[in-house]
């Protein structure tokens, strides 16, 4: 080993993996540590070393922690000493005398030997002290190959809390990445130093993904409990437009327009309705942009899916006759328990229904009404696929947290 290149290795360590020094040269010092206990400790000892990357220099010492009658179970004669102390479940019931550990000579210290090995020193109980050992740099095959594999483990839980740490904040964002890879219908992507996934039913119906092709995502969700950091992607989630939109509309980003409500029927169509927080200001022209670039530059990323700008109003009879645009409606007539009926003319009548009731169902999503759509000339006549409803929202309000939806496994 030599020593003395350490400081330059760990440094390369560090910016490959995009970790601090300092948690690199904390990995190989385990390793050290843990390669010495192979060789030259006991199983039960707890032992640290210390390693100066720019001198080389390279210490050990033995841990022991001070401990009295009150906070170690003694081990009673003929009962072999404890090696090491397991972990015990949160939900587990212990008596108090079984929630002590039993005491280890290799690795607790009564506190009345500690004031005999150092008088005059005043000591508290669960304290640390060192005792230096003698300083070994030959290590057999077996705990170097112990030490290769503290290293490695060391390092990918720093990479994983580091990867963790950056993508914590973004659940919600959009974000770039490559397609990388396919499996079981879920498509795996190359976010830079993660890879996140994208589950079947988080995609764009009828979308097709090439490997090697960058796309923007929703973050849906980052898990924290499975061995790699769980990066939860979407391109069908309402919000990916919602988004989109923030991206491409500054007067959205500023807060000056507002998104309070999206229905979406991924790869067909999606409504959104838009509010101004300042007078003079239109929100659907500031959505729609010069010529319709801003919109335009939404609909290339979500392939072509149609999309529909209606203005926000508290008045119900304005917003729902808005939600069955394009259709234009002649009248709206509000009936008790949220329902509204929508009159539109005869030639109308298939554009506000939409194919296969598409367009009054997200009508009805957008706006929490149930709707029916009926004929002004027939106001009596239901119509085939007119009526819908659903009083959940169906988006979250803006700046609230993305609930990831269930996932195919």
């Amino acid at each position: 080993m030599n020593l003395k290149d350490l400081g330059k290795a760990i440094q390369q360590v560090a910016d490959e993996k995009g970790l601090s020094a300092d948690k690199v040269l904390e990995a190989v010092e385990a390793a050290i540590a843990s390669a010495y206990k192979k060789e030259y400790g006991k199983r039960g000892e707890v032992i640290k070393s210390k390693l100066d990357p720019k001198s080389g220099e390279m210490s050990f010492s033995l841990v022991k922690i001070i401990v009295d009658e009150s906070t170690v179970r003694m081990v009673e004669e003929g009962e072999e000493p404890e090696v090491y102390e397991p972990r015990r479940r949160d939900d587990e019931i212990l008596s108090e005398e079984d929630h002590l550990p039993r005491y280890n000579p290799e690795r607790h210290l009564m506190i009345e030997d500690a004031k005999k090995e150092f008088p005059g020193k005043k000591f508290e109980l669960g304290e640390e002290v060192t005792f230096p050992l003698e300083l070994h740099e030959d290590f057999g095959r077996i705990a170097a190959q112990a030490a290769k594999q503290v290293i490695l483990q060391r390092l990918r839980e720093s990479e994983r809390d580091s990867i963790l740490n950056e993508w914590r904040n973004k659940e919600g964002q959009i974000v770039s990445g490559v397609v990388q890879r396919f499996e079981r219908g879920h498509v795996y992507i190359d976010l830079g130093r993660a890879v996140g996934v994208m589950f079947a039913n988080e995609s764009i119906p009828n979308e097709h993904y090439r490997p090697g092709e960058r796309l923007r995502f929703l973050v849906l969700a980052v898990q924290e409990d499975t061995r790699l950091p769980g990066i939860i992607l979407s391109r069908s989630h309402p919000n990916f437009v919602s988004k989109l939109f923030e991206m491409e509309v500054p007067e959205i980003s500023d807060k000056t327009v507002e998104i309070k409500s999206i229905a979406r029927e991924a790869g067909s169509r999606t409504k959104i309705a838009v509010a101004s927080h300042v007078d003079g200001v239109d929100p659907v022209g500031a959505c729609v942009g010069q010529r319709g670039t801003r919109v335009m530059a939404v609909n290339n990323e979500l392939g072509q899916e149609k999309i529909d700008i209606i203005e926000w109003s508290e008045d119900p009879e304005k917003f729902i006759g808005s939600s069955v645009s394009p259709a234009k409606a002649k009248s709206v007539e509000i009936l008790p328990r949220r329902e509204a009926r929508v009159y539109v003319a005869d030639d109308q009548l298939s554009l506000a229904i939409g194919r296969g009731g598409q367009n009054v169902r997200l009508a009805a999503k957008l706006t929490g009404w149930k709707i029916d759509v009926r004929s002004q000339a027939r106001p009596e006549e239901e119509q085939e696929g007119g009526t819908a409803g659903d009083l959940e929202a169906t988006a979250a309000p803006e700046g609230a947290d993305v609930p990831p939806d269930e996932q195919d496994d």
